[in-house]
Parts: structure tokens; sequence; C-alpha cells
């Protein structure tokens, strides 16, 4: 049995500048501009260092991400707009923020109701490139759904660097008890577990970025976010992990006043 690394403080990334191009976010290819307008890249700032994570925009306020990328937090550096991290883009937005809620059951130890929301100081305005995510779940994810992951996060066990193109890859989603046969009971009912292809799947940096079912061409309904990957690295065959969004939606849409 494998255990999942808890990838919050413990595990921080005091983040470098990230140059390389490989397709990863593991095993995954690089995003067109404007093709995921919903994808947020998060620098978080605590007490002890720096680390980065992703998250999705929920609307013009708010942004959705794991609770672990919140916990502790004093400081957030949210870009929206460009898929490039460090590279010129005229579509980049940046927005500081202090503001955050933690869902009041997050547990640091086993990443239960790993869940949180950033809120920025003023209203954004929407672009061609920044746009919200388009639903949340109306009903719980069900095994066996073809879903698409993104994220910024490092390329390879090996290589502490972010990759500075967004990537994205279709993974699978899975049982539970099929999770179980990787993790044990560590996977509790509000997590959900997905799995591509050899070596495709989530990787450090990657924590709190979208799994998402697509609608329609670059947006679609929020199923989860990113929280856990495998003890065993990136580039093992085990499934990636994630915060189911369906049991949250409630508790999202009172936090925000939708």
């Amino acid at each position: 049995m494998s255990k999942f690394s808890i990838l919050c403080l413990i595990i921080t990334l005091f983040y470098s500048k990230a140059v390389t191009s490989e397709k990863r976010i593991v095993g995954g290819q690089a995003a067109r501009a404007g093709q995921f307008p919903f994808a947020a890249g998060i620098h978080v700032t605590t007490d002890d260092g720096r680390f980065f994570c992703g998250g999705v925009l929920y609307n013009n306020q708010w942004i959705i991400t794991a609770g672990q990328c919140v916990y502790n937090a004093v400081l957030f550096s949210i870009q929206l707009g460009s898929n490039y991290l460090t590279a010129d883009d005229p579509n980049r937005l940046v927005l500081a923020t202090s503001s955050y809620l933690l869902h009041p059951d997050f547990n640091p130890e086993t990443l239960e109701n790993d869940v949180g929301l950033i809120r920025f100081r003023i209203p954004i305005e929407f672009t061609d490139y920044i746009q919200p995510i388009f639903y949340l779940p109306a009903n719980d994810m069900k095994p066996d759904y073809g879903l698409l992951a993104t994220g910024w996060g490092q390329i390879s066990d090996d290589d502490a660097e972010l990759t500075d193109e967004l990537k994205w890859v279709t993974i699978t989603s899975l049982s539970n008890d099929e999770c179980k046969i990787t993790y044990g009971n560590q996977i509790k009912d509000y997590m959900l577990c997905a799995a591509g292809n050899y070596n495709e799947g989530l990787c450090i940096g990657d924590i709190g970025s979208p799994l998402v079912e697509l609608i329609k061409y670059g947006n679609g309904c929020l199923a989860g976010i990113a929280s856990f990957i495998s003890g065993n690295g990136c580039e093992s065959t085990d499934p990636s992990g994630f915060t189911r969004i369906y049991p949250y939606v409630a508790w999202i849409r009172n936090v925000t006043s939708e």
C-alpha cells in the first residue's frame, strides 16, 4: 500500500523560476492561449517561506483552491489570463491579497476537507483570457468519467522547478474502492482518485489545480481540486488524488454569497 504525500507546508516549494518546456502536468500537453481561462497560478507566502499552488477562478472575486494552499498563509500573489508563469504576456493579470477562508473541518494531517477560498480585494473584470469556471457539479462524480486536469507542476520527480507553461492531461475517475487498493483507508468519501496512462497525472506544484469535466471548448464543470500525489512519486502508476467538489458546493456558494 502506498501512502500519499502531504503536499502542504511540510513539503513547501521555495519555488525557483520555471524554465523547462517539457510536456508535463505529468504526461500532459501545452495549453493554447485562452484554452483554460479559469486557471489560476498562486504564489503563497507563509511565515515559513513561499510555495506554489494552482486554483480555479469561481467568479469575479473568488478563487477555489486546496485547503493546504491557504493553511497558515499570510499573502497570495495570483496570476490569471496567461499560460506562462514568467514569459511576457499582455493578457496576464496579477493580484495580491491576504483574504481567504479555509474549510472549518480541514485536517492538514489526513487532507480531509481539503478546500479553501481566496478573495480578491476588489472584483476583477473578465476578458477573453480570464473567465470563471462554468459550473459547480449538481451530482457526485461517478467512476470511469473522462476528466481533464491542468497545472504548472514540476515535470518529474528529479526536477524541482515548475514548468513555465500551463499543461493539461486527460485522466479517468476511479471508484474509491479501486483507489483504496493503492492508498488503503487513507481515502475518505469526499476524496476522488483519477488515473491516466503510465506517467500521466499530478506532480508537486499542481496541488489546488482544477479537475474538470469538459462541457464545451475550454470550460466545463469543476469535478475536483488537486490534493495529493503518491509517496512513490509523480512518475509512478499510482492514481492522483483530488477533493470532490460536489459535497462542498453549498459551503462554497454560502461563503461567496452566490
